[in-house]
């Protein structure tokens, strides 16, 4: 007769959630002062208006990691996450700082990190790996970003180390040659000039993407940790730029390369009936795009043998995109995905 005996599970998995999010917060700024030429610096009410908005929205995201992009001031942020109500740790934009000494970005605005979690480390990506560097035509070699990316290691809690990069790559408007001073040096009206300027943006963000996927195979080789990398790429989650970074493209005919992979969070959410609801987060002429992107590591995916969790669920928050343009607002919505992970019970 067989036993009837059975063992219970002394060590039942705990789960635990974790929220992460990405915000193209559009110039945020402090009043008056100037980030690009031609545009009027931001009055008072207009500041107001735009950090109590994006308060407003970081209060609705209400994520445990937030990556924000297109930050000129440093101050002005904290301000936003100031009048969400919320609490967090850790608050900085390497490059936009504002204390004594320090006028905040210059030149281009910087990406930023906002989290709850203990941070071990913040690393700024300055210059590219050998690897990545190219010549771009008529501007020469292109050996650094415009907008340095950020490395932060935080700690879960009862958990691993978990590794989050932001970006914001070149985008696809053309790159234009132009003069000490700013001014363009080339007809903008003509059309093989146009197509010169696109196709340096094309290399410059390719070199971009190659520069960052050094930097995620070198840390997923080295630590097996997981990772998450957010932020607005400026193209399509299966484009060739994003796939210079996710080379999930190969997993199909390599399984081994699902250990540098990165997988798009759209793609491996669990709620399949989820997948495409809305899914745009910027309206460029009239056309839907998904630029604001979430990928992670194969440790966030279910079907993987090394998962210790899995992406539950990614929302878009973009019906700001239909209330008409507005400094005050951004341009581009704004993406969540909630992931459940496995508490480390040993801990």
């Amino acid at each position: 007769m067989a036993s009837t005996n059975t063992q219970p599970n002394d060590n039942p998995v705990a789960y635990a959630t974790l929220t992460v999010a990405t915000c193209n917060v559009l110039n945020l700024a402090l009043p008056g002062r100037d980030f690009y030429p031609g545009q009027e610096p931001y009055s008072q009410s207009e500041y107001e208006r735009k950090v109590d908005w994006l308060g407003e929205r970081i209060k609705t995201l209400n994520a445990d990691v937030l990556a924000v992009q297109e930050v000129w001031d440093e101050a002005a942020l904290m301000e936003a996450v100031k009048r969400s109500g919320l609490r967090y740790k850790f608050i900085a934009v390497p490059g936009a700082e504002n204390g004594p000494g320090q006028q905040g970005a210059q030149g281009t605005p910087r990406v930023g990190l906002v989290t709850r979690l203990a941070v071990e480390s913040v690393d700024s990506l300055v210059d590219f790996p050998p690897e990545a560097v190219v010549d771009v035509p008529g501007l020469g070699p292109y050996t650094r970003f415009e907008r340095p990316p950020l490395h932060a290691t935080l700690r879960l809690k009862n958990g691993p180390n978990l590794h989050i990069i932001t970006a914001h790559f070149k985008s696809k408007r053309p790159k234009l040659l132009s003069d000490e001073e700013g001014r363009s040096t080339e007809d903008r009206d003509d059309p093989a000039v146009q197509a010169q300027g696109s196709l340096r943006s094309l290399i410059m963000r390719g070199a971009e993407a190659v520069a960052v996927r050094m930097r995620v195979i070198e840390m997923l080789r080295r630590t097996r940790e997981p990772l998450v990398m957010m932020g607005d790429l400026n193209d399509s989650p299966h484009s060739v730029t994003t796939q210079l970074v996710a080379n999930t493209s190969q997993v199909a005919y390599d399984r081994g390369a699902y250990d540098c992979a990165l997988f798009s969070a759209w793609d491996v959410q669990g709620d399949a009936a989820l997948r495409r609801d809305v899914a745009f987060s910027h309206i460029h002429q009239g056309y839907p795009e998904v630029l604001d992107q979430i990928l992670v590591s194969e440790e966030f995916t279910a079907k993987s043998r090394r998962a210790i969790g899995e992406v539950k669920r990614v929302e878009v928050f973009n019906d700001h995109l239909f209330e008409g343009r507005s400094r005050a607002k951004s341009d581009h919505g704004f993406v969540r995905a909630l992931i459940r992970w496995e508490q480390d019970q040993g801990q």
